[in-house]
């Protein structure tokens, strides 16, 4: 913590991270109520995209160079139509909760994804603990998804491979942004990704025969400001105390929001959505975190490499799918961090 960064201010920037960021998903079960998700996610992330955009060139940032829209579109596509997309489509059929619950293994995936990742230095290779904290979030997610003694599974298995794929996509893209030319600039280069996502997420809906379920007359007020606030809060300004965290402390103490969300998530569609919270659901949700837990704590304790250049500021991801494992990457031009 530096002298210069009020108390207060940091304790409000966690708070807004944790809440907000674990609220978004009680926030897309509301969107849902009366917006189908692939067009909802279409007007969240254009909205938010075109805001992030037009705040980064007001502020001096260059516009993205013609070579650099694919790259956007490649990482877009993978975290706003996989990633986000698929999570909205499968709380149709999955508490909001226990949807959280599952998008946890995100970090699971990347483990997985930069174990099998060709040319990947070997110095960068899981260890013993990582990929033990892997095989204890799987079956946090195992128990959601297996029914028991006659019980339903607590997890439909369509919403829950769905979820699955959602997060895989999700790191996919993650680990994809950092070998392909991205703008130098942060700011545009996430606000050109939701822009791309959002148009996906626009043509996907369309596929989906969304279209003529889009009726914002007929939208009740929960939803549009459910709407609101993801635009608002979920995208923008909890991002931006993100990435203000990062540049004021410790980067594995705003790692802790990857164990922090989904508690949030889950105590919110209970208290508020009135969802079911089992002992099973309870259980599978601490194995889950405790795998994450693991994760990214051998990650922080990992040595740096000989000769490695100082971390930089790493860079941030939208909600409600941030990547606790890339807190510290570098960020030389034509290169970022979804």
């Amino acid at each position: 913590m530096t002298d210069a960064a009020p108390r207060l201010l940091i304790v409000a920037a966690f708070a807004a991270v944790y809440l907000i960021w674990g609220s978004t998903y009680l926030a897309i079960k509301v969107t849902l109520e009366t917006l189908p998700p692939l067009a909802a996610g279409a007007a969240r992330f254009l909205a938010a995209g075109a805001a992030l955009y037009a705040f980064a060139r007001l502020r001096g940032h260059p516009a993205p160079a013609a070579r650099h829209w694919p790259g956007m579109a490649l990482v877009g596509g993978l975290l706003l139509l996989g990633g986000n997309g698929g999570l909205s489509w499968a709380q149709q059929h999955v508490p909001s909760g226990l949807a959280s619950v599952i998008i946890a293994s995100i970090p699971l995936f990347v483990t997985l994804i930069e174990a099998l990742r060709p040319g990947a230095d070997p110095r960068d290779r899981p260890g013993v603990t990582t990929f033990a904290g892997v095989a204890v979030g799987f079956g946090g997610i195992a128990l959601l998804v297996t029914a028991r003694h006659g019980a339903p599974a607590e997890v439909p298995p369509g919403g829950a491979a769905v979820l699955l794929g959602a997060a895989f996509c999700w790191a996919l893209g993650s680990v994809g942004s950092r070998h392909v030319p991205l703008p130098p600039s942060i700011l545009v280069s996430i606000a050109g990704q939701m822009l791309a996502g959002g148009a996906l997420l626009v043509v996907a809906s369309g596929v989906a025969g969304e279209w003529p379920r889009v009726d914002l007359a007929g939208a009740s007020a929960r939803s549009l400001g459910a709407l609101a606030y993801l635009v608002t809060f979920g995208s923008l300004v909890a991002y931006s105390a993100y990435v203000w965290l990062l540049r004021t402390v410790a980067p594995t103490r705003v790692a802790t929001y990857a164990y922090v969300n989904p508690l949030v998530a889950l105590v919110l569609g209970w208290g508020l959505a009135g969802e079911a919270l089992s002992s099973r659901a309870v259980a599978a949700a601490g194995l889950t975190i405790a795998g994450v837990v693991v994760i990214v704590t051998a990650r922080a304790a990992r040595p740096a490499p000989t000769g490695a250049a100082p971390p930089t500021a790493p860079d941030p991801l939208p909600d409600p799918l941030p990547d606790p494992l890339r807190l510290a990457p570098p960020a030389p031009p034509g290169r970022r961090a979804a």
